[in-house]
């Protein structure tokens, strides 16, 4: 790399250029560009589309960024500060009380690795790339998927096109002008990616896909065009989807808890080969461990009780026949030994392999170890996790119900993350004909179908908050907790340890990074 200050200042002017939307550097050896006048003479596509897929994964892995912005910010988690862990200069506890600013750190890498994803797989697409008709669907898929999550969290995307020049500063589509843009990716990349069923084919983009995205995108159009109502056709379109991605073979599977292993089911519509390790460890004691995992756990993650008491089951106790839905999982009893993680032995009948003492879903009161002793915490008394928490200072290192649906038991750190869930178009569909779509199913009856799989009680009815109460009872810790609420105008409402929040929050801010470096951005409101 060249070292004169002239050359530096370009490479400068195009990485702040660019990083206004992007976190990509870009360098004078990088093969899309003969030189450094931004000619744009294409890339290797075979390559740069697994680096795409890649990307993702990264992305995915953490508890921080794209799932921190979501969960911490919605009802169903909150990051309590314990003495000095997690306190983390207040990242987690702004997010959770609606308090973050134009600075904030996940927000702005949220931003950077989305707006990356956008620009990298438009170089893919350009035609110089030369890349195949299933590649370019695929990259349209991907970047499909980021311009939505930009949609949704920020309401304006900025767009940098291969040919660009470094001094030109990225244009920004207003939100409406995206939604028509990501649409029309999807509507494209439908029709030239494979059929793909229920199987490891899953990893990558199919038809299934796209279309789970686009009903996902068609549902929150209204909230992202600022209509007053959506649109029937919007909602039939819904419908449809949804009833395609079933007539590719996909469908509700009972055994809840097995949906979230490396093993083929009928419900996951995409996964990602990330590791679940956060999903796992970001909650559990430092003293839960698995035979894979003797360090423990990083005891960060718990839940508010108002959103364990959405569950059935006895308010205070999750042991196994406490009444409780299978959702809410449960708590082994004391005197319940685990076995290895080999697959060797299945002690519960439950379908999944065991290999520590540790439960699934909701964990409320005491914890046992690996052969049914009681577990202590730090200080030496017994590590019993409580249902509230004081708020987001003062907890202890037993404060608040933990939350696991990837269990240790499956592999401490398993490469199996599931991204896109039947389930979800399920509830999506009996939504959209709940909001004028149309169909001959009955929304009441979609939803109990799922319900008496999940072993809850039928409803006798179904209003707007009770599809809201089961999209969380069967979708929580899967992203989609804070656009929900918006969607059914509850995310500005209190609840424990987060006041009423103002109106311009169901938008993160444009990082004041991006806003000095791209004058085509505009500060969302009230920021």
């Amino acid at each position: 790399m060249k070292t004169s200050k002239i050359y530096i200042l370009i490479i400068t002017a195009l990485f702040l250029g660019f990083t206004g939307c992007t976190d990509l550097e870009i360098e004078q050896t990088d093969s899309r560009f003969q030189n450094l006048t931004g000619e744009f003479t294409g890339i290797e596509p075979t390559s740069s589309l697994e680096n795409l897929y890649n990307s993702v994964r990264g992305q995915v892995q953490t508890q921080e960024n794209l799932y921190g912005i979501t969960e911490v910010s919605s009802d169903e988690f909150v990051v309590p500060t314990r003495g000095t862990d997690w306190g983390d200069n207040g990242v987690w506890r702004t997010l959770h009380s609606h308090t973050w600013s134009t600075t904030h750190n996940l927000i702005k890498n949220t931003w950077n690795e989305l707006n990356s994803n956008v620009y990298n797989a438009t170089a893919i697409i350009d035609q110089r790339s030369n890349p195949s008709t299933l590649q370019a669907a695929e990259a349209k898929f991907i970047r499909a998927y980021s311009m939505l999550w930009i949609i949704d969290l920020f309401g304006q995307v900025p767009f940098r096109n291969p040919d660009d020049t470094p001094d030109v500063a990225p244009t920004v589509m207003t939100r409406t002008e995206a939604v028509d843009f990501t649409i029309n990716d999807l509507n494209e990349a439908i029709t030239d990616l494979p059929a793909t069923g229920p199987g490891e084919g899953t990893v990558r983009a199919s038809q299934a896909s796209a279309r789970y995205l686009l009903a996902k995108l068609l549902l929150n159009k209204h909230i992202y065009t600022g209509a007053a109502t959506p649109d029937p056709a919007d909602m039939t379109q819904v419908v449809d989807l949804v009833d395609a991605i079933q007539g590719d073979g996909f469908d509700l599977q009972p055994g809840y808890f097995e949906l979230f292993t490396d093993q083929v089911d009928t419900e996951t519509i995409f996964y990602t080969t990330s590791d679940v390790g956060s999903r796992i460890w970001d909650g559990l004691h430092y003293n839960q461990g698995a035979p894979d995992n003797t360090g423990g756990g990083w005891n960060g993650f718990t839940t508010l009780a108002e959103f364990y008491d959405l569950f059935e089951g006895d308010p205070m106790v999750n042991t196994p026949g406490s009444g409780q839905e299978e959702r809410r999982g449960y708590v082994p009893l004391s005197g319940t030994p685990a076995v290895e993680a080999d697959g060797s032995d299945d002690t519960d009948n439950d379908g999944i392999k065991d290999g520590s003492n540790i439960g699934f879903g909701f964990l409320i009161g005491q914890q046992y170890g690996p052969n049914g002793e009681i577990l202590k915490d730090r200080t030496g008394n017994n590590l019993s996790y409580t249902k509230e928490l004081p708020g987001l200072l003062g907890n202890n290192e037993t404060s608040g119900i933990r939350l696991l649906k990837y269990s240790p038991a499956n592999g401490s750190f398993a490469t199996h993350m599931v991204l896109f869930r039947y389930a979800d178009a399920h509830l999506m569909k009996a939504e959209a004909i709940m909001r004028g779509g149309s169909s001959s199913e009955d929304p009441l009856a979609l939803v109990n179908e799922l319900r008496v799989l999940r072993e809850a009680t039928p409803l006798g009815s179904l209003t707007e908050q009770g599809l809201l109460d089961e999209r969380g009872r069967e979708l929580y810790g899967e992203y989609w907790r804070r656009s929900d609420l918006i969607r059914f105008g509850k995310f500005t409402e209190p609840w424990a340890h987060k006041e009423s929040t103002e109106a311009f929050r169901v938008l993160f801010p444009i990082p004041a990074t991006a806003i000095i470096t791209n004058p085509n951005l505009t500060q969302n409101e009230g920021y």
